[in-house]
């Protein structure tokens, strides 16, 4: 039975039996090709046109944002390696006269160990070698630098007001925020390494966690530029200064100030709290150097040894040395002990503006000058052990050590 017009099989009578007219038949079925067909007949194939080339000025607006940068090799500093190295030969070595003499070769590399690991060798700490230099986008001073209390990051305080934050093992720029109106001037973290509390030249104390997180502000707490602030070892107080005369010990938790320190003359231009006990020391333009009872405010002492402004004092680790610089170019060392003068370091042929301990090694520190100058020194020794003559091209007015004590940064 031929299959024909539709319309012509409904006049059509229907068939005899019982019989039921069957439908048209399906469709033929096209046979496609597998997946993995290498022959394929010309109505398989898909010509897809080519893609047309985008007008000429479609990304003109972008394209200065968008130039290709020349390839450049950055250095990276990675100290893991010499904690965990440490770490296993502890188990077996007793201390250092076990320890394996480090050969000044390539191939020794492994066997570095951190500044922790030669404490009878300051020697090995020298940070004589040029790293990396990092660039802010705001061209402006940076009054002072502080690593994180990890070392992965470093953050800067600039005379713009802001906070810039640098990655600590590649130095590249990482985020930058705007933490002050003025100027900032110190920087200091809490030993719980959870607090951080800044100063900027308008008399301001800000704290911040360690997020960068600022969550209390103090507008009033001096009348003048707060030049340096340090903790007490427990983290309930710390303490002040200012050129407005005064150093103030502040209640931590509540912010309120507890009792201020007249004696200076003149602006006091550094502070700094004993590690262990509840005594501090302030340099100012005076030229005086004080130590202070923080319980009663009373005046301990005074050091006359310098002949113009004290522009840094910073106590050892040790609890008996002071150390200070000032603007006639010397460096002297304090005996609390014995409240006198141990030594005195020259070199400088300018202002010494930037003292740092290193935080292993009690008998080593650097100090900077206004002129650029960086120079490395040991108690004991008169004449500097590494001198890094244009360090800088300006001034440098504040120096950092890595907490592992295996970088330097100014």
């Amino acid at each position: 039975m031929m299959y024909g017009d539709p319309q012509q099989q409904q006049n059509q009578p229907h068939p005899q039996g019982g019989e039921f007219q069957r439908g048209p038949p399906p469709p033929q079925m096209m046979r496609q090709p597998s997946a993995s067909s290498t022959t394929l007949n010309s109505e398989y194939h898909h010509h897809v046109a080519a893609p047309q080339n985008p007008p000429y000025d479609a990304h003109g607006e972008n394209f200065a944002a968008k130039r290709m940068r020349k390839m450049t090799q950055r250095r990276a500093v990675d100290y893991t390696s010499t904690v965990v190295r440490y770490v296993q030969i502890r188990m077996s070595q007793r201390d250092s006269r076990d320890r394996t003499t480090l050969q000044p070769t390539p191939a020794a590399a492994i066997d570095m160990l951190p500044a922790a690991a030669y404490l009878d060798n300051p020697s090995t700490s020298f940070a004589a070698k040029f790293v990396h230099t990092s660039l802010n986008k705001n061209r402006c001073s940076i009054n002072c630098v502080l690593w994180t209390p990890t070392g992965r990051r470093l953050i800067t305080g600039s005379q713009s007001g802001e906070f810039t934050l640098w990655n600590g093992q590649s130095f590249n720029f990482e985020m930058i925020l705007q933490a002050h109106d003025q100027a900032i001037r110190s920087m200091v973290w809490s030993h719980n390494d959870n607090w951080m509390v800044s100063g900027d030249d308008g008399g301001a104390i800000k704290y911040w966690q360690n997020n960068m997180n600022n969550v209390k502000v103090n507008k009033s707490a001096h009348k003048e530029s707060v030049r340096d602030l340090s903790f007490c070892r427990t983290d309930l107080k710390f303490c002040s200064c200012s050129d407005d005369t005064t150093v103030k010990v502040w209640d931590f938790a509540r912010c309120q100030e507890e009792r201020s320190l007249t004696g200076h003359g003149w602006d006091v231009k550094s502070v700094d709290w004993h590690p262990t006990k509840s005594l501090l020391v302030s340099g100012g333009k005076d030229n005086l150097v004080k130590l202070w009872d923080a319980k009663t405010g009373r005046e301990l002492c005074s050091f006359h040894g310098h002949k113009n402004t004290v522009f840094c004092v910073k106590w050892n680790q040790n609890g008996n040395w002071v150390l200070t610089a000032g603007k006639d170019q010397i460096i002297k060392l304090y005996d609390i002990r014995a409240m006198k003068e141990l030594e005195s370091f020259r070199g400088h042929r300018k202002d010494v503006t930037a003292l740092s301990w290193h935080p292993f090694h009690e008998e080593y520190f650097v100090s900077g000058s206004y002129d650029g100058s960086i120079f490395h020194w040991l108690v004991g020794h008169e004449t500097p052990q590494v001198d890094l003559p244009s360090a800088h091209d300006n001034s440098v007015w504040d120096i950092s050590w890595h907490p592992i004590g295996y970088l330097l940064c100014r």
